[in-house]
């Protein structure tokens, strides 16, 4: 720059700060904007009073170089120069150190030197951010403790209504209970002719009937014993009992509804099955909801069986035992039976294999039922301390399994 030049800014360069003036001092950073030689040309309202704290001249009388960086002014440029988009310097003043930012404007040839907060003024900004901070927290605090109390009444309303749920179920059920066991009681004796002869059609048509009524009972008895597992009124009633008589007990009722659906029902019933203790009639209904699932779900001249045979089953140990010994252990003891109720049916999605035993749940809805036999069938099998599960492909089938132990202690 020629001598003239760094004497007298050029016109336009007066009219480029004068601009930059207005918009510096709406600025709140301070900010100074000096020549080459350091010669302060502006300096907005925040770096005056930043100035004028720190003890230095005013900023007319202000030299960049000598009075605030106290620094050679060829190696601050030297540095801008080289391509360094921003060099930074400490400065020490009287209210504690902090740093000035320096950038060079190639035009009109001006350093723009931002000053960074003090220590004193860093103390105050944390001092207010942390209290800033602490009005956050409490707000937050106040709603979560608002937000709390909403989730509980509401959960609380929610645990009402479901009682009342409960209640009513169990009211509806019971009221049915009695007049369904009247009617069937009269069926069976008019399927009997104990009051006269009956004609093919009038026996089919009491078949019929029968069959509906029957289809009511276990409905009922379904709600019952819902709404016992849900009030937690359930009692179990234990007694040694054989897993045979109870599966073909089973096997028994349900031949007339798999002949009439042309689904053949085979069992697989192993010789070797120990005794054990369970509630007998509530095992029972678990083996027919298995049962009735298996028969909605197969096509006509499909097929449905039901195994049983005794098992191994190693979460029943308790001690921990080398490999080895519980491979020898399989073979020689038997702590559980295994039940398997198998279909050749449409199958079931892997992802509605935990879902299915959820309440209400029913993966095909034009299927018939509540959803609620096999909610109803791991609550009873977790009661006997056994364990339920489904293994199951689309288009190869549904296999429900279950395990009992021998020893429920």
């Amino acid at each position: 720059m020629s001598k003239q030049a760094q004497a007298e800014p050029p016109s336009q360069a007066l009219t480029l700060l004068g601009v930059m003036a207005s918009l510096l001092d709406a600025m709140d950073r301070p900010l100074l904007v000096a020549d080459r030689v350091g010669t302060v040309l502006f300096a907005n309202v925040h770096a005056q009073d930043r100035l004028t704290a720190g003890g230095f001249p005013p900023s007319d009388q202000l030299n960049l170089f000598r009075d605030l960086l106290k620094a050679d002014a060829r190696s601050i440029l030297g540095q801008l120069e080289r391509g360094e988009q921003e060099v930074v310097l400490p400065v020490v003043t009287s209210d504690g150190e902090t740093h000035v930012k320096i950038r060079w404007l190639p035009e009109p040839d001006w350093l723009v030197t931002y000053i960074d907060a003090s220590a004193a003024d860093r103390s105050t900004e944390l001092t207010a951010s942390g209290i800033d901070m602490a009005q956050t927290v409490h707000e937050l605090m106040q709603e979560r403790e608002i937000t709390y109390r909403n989730l509980l009444a509401a959960y609380l309303r929610l645990q009402e209504v479901n009682r009342q749920k409960t209640v009513f179920l169990a009211s509806a059920a019971h009221e049915l209970k009695t007049p369904l066991a009247v009617m069937k009681g009269y069926y069976d004796l008019l399927l009997s002719c104990s009051l006269g002869k009956l004609s093919e059609k009038q026996r089919e048509i009491l078949e019929e009937s029968k069959e509906s009524c029957d289809r009511l009972v276990r409905v009922v008895s379904m709600f019952l014993n819902y709404s016992a597992l849900e009030s937690g009124k359930l009692v179990l009633q234990l007694r040694e009992n054989d897993l045979r008589d109870c599966i073909n007990d089973v096997v028994l009722r349900w031949q007339d509804s798999f002949q009439k659906s042309r689904v053949r029902l085979k069992t697989h019933i192993s010789k070797d099955l120990p005794r054990l203790n369970f509630d007998y009639p509530k095992l029972q209904q678990c083996i027919a909801n298995l049962v009735d699932n298996a028969l909605k779900h197969t096509p006509t001249d499909g097929c449905v069986t039901v195994r049983a045979e005794p098992h191994f089953w190693e979460r029943r140990i308790a001690e921990v035992v080398p490999r080895a010994e519980r491979r020898r252990e399989r073979e020689s003891r038997v702590n559980s039976v295994l039940v398997t109720v198998s279909d050749t049916g449409v199958g079931i999605a892997a992802e509605f294999h935990q879902e299915i035993f959820e309440e209400f749940v029913r993966v095909d809805p034009s299927s018939a039922g509540m959803g609620l036999g096999l909610a109803i069938t791991k609550r009873l099998i977790q009661a006997h301390r056994g364990k339920i599960w489904v293994d199951s492909l689309p288009g190869s089938g549904s296999s429900f399994s279950f395990l009992l132990p021998t020893n429920l202690e």
